[in-house]
Formats: structure tokens, C-alpha cells, sequence
């Protein structure tokens, strides 16, 4: 069962939004608070003794906005996001995205979870993209799990960019959805 966007916002599943309407009939729309260029190789394993994660470099908004070649580029949401542990989210490009030739990448949020995400933003417009601050790139879905998951998320990405922005507090544990 998808949970609504009203819910979402009610169980502050979500926090920071920074434009009316983010809050969807299914989901809530996540905005970008900032970009970087990969600058160096990344490696990856099975057991993650040998992962490493390329270094990157911010792209610096010039009069609130950034022209991007094609490519991929690190993003950084501006939402909190806290995953209940009964659900679980799940990201898909907005269609305008699609229409302009370029789409956020994402993994699964675990239940759990809490943080400002990143993503992965890819243009494959040969002629680029022009991205405003705070631009809608993406809308978060949360799927709620049959039943609490055995362990909330512990890896290495919890709490992540939690230092971005101060004006949203942490709530502490992550809300329960009561089943229907």
C-alpha cells in the first residue's frame, strides 16, 4: 500500500520542503539543494571492505542557477526524509525531467532510514541542462511493508547530510504507521 502525500507530511516522513505543493496524492516531490561533478574514480566490492567513493566538487549556483553538460552529477536533496520502519521509499524522475532528456537514479530508502539523500542525476541531452536552485527532480514514494521490518537501517549513509541544513530538528525515532 502507497502512503499519501498528506500522510506523509502529517507523520513528518518528510520535512523541509521548500515549496508549497510538494506533497503529493501519492508521494512528495524532493528538490535539489545542491550539485557536484565526480572528480576521481569509485570502487566497489561485495562486502564493502573496499569501497570507496570518488571525491566530488561542488558546482557553485550562479544567479540561482547551474548549466550542466551532459553527464552524471552528484545531487543532494534538500528534504529530511525518515523512513518508518514499515515502509520503505522508492524515487522516480518527475516527468518534466524525463521530457528534457535527463532522470534521477536512486536506490530503495530502508526502513529506518533518515537523512537529506543523494542521488544521482544524469543528462543525456547533448545540449545540457539548466537546473534552478531548489528545482523539483523527483518524487518519493513510500510503500508500506506487510510488517515491521526486523532491523531499522544502520549503514553507512544514516544521518547522512543531516548537516546541510539546521532548520529542520531530528524527531528522534522514526514514525510508525499503524496497519490498516
Amino acid at each position: 500500500m502507497i502512503i499519501t502525500g498528506k500522510d506523509l507530511e502529517s507523520l513528518r516522513i518528510v520535512e523541509g520542503t521548500v515549496w508549497d505543493g510538494q506533497f503529493q496524492p501519492a508521494g512528495a516531490d524532493l528538490s535539489l539543494e545542491s550539485v557536484y561533478s565526480f572528480e576521481g574514480e569509485g570502487e566497489i566490492d561485495g562486502d564493502n571492505s573496499r569501497r570507496k567513493l570518488p571525491e566530488c566538487k561542488k558546482i557553485e549556483f550562479e544567479n540561482g542557477k547551474v548549466r550542466l553538460s551532459a553527464g552524471a552529477y552528484k545531487i543532494i536533496f534538500n528534504e529530511l526524509v525518515r523512513v518508518p520502519q514499515n515502509a520503505a521509499g522508492i524515487a522516480r524522475s518527475r516527468s518534466s525531467l524525463l521530457r528534457m532528456g535527463a532522470f534521477v537514479a536512486t536506490a530503495v530508502w530502508d526502513p529506518g532510514y533518515e537523512g537529506r539523500s543523494e542521488a544521482l542525476l544524469i543528462i543525456q541531452n547533448s545540449g545540457g541542462l539548466v537546473v534552478h536552485e531548489k528545482a523539483k527532480l523527483a518524487q518519493i514514494v513510500f510503500i508500506r511493508l506487510e510488517k515491521k521490518a526486523h532491523e531499522a537501517y544502520s549503514g553507512k549513509y544514516q544521518g547522512e547530510n543531516m548537516n546541510v541544513k539546521t532548520e529542520v530538528e531530528s524527531g528522534g525515532e522514526s514514525p510508525s504507521l499503524d496497519f490498516v
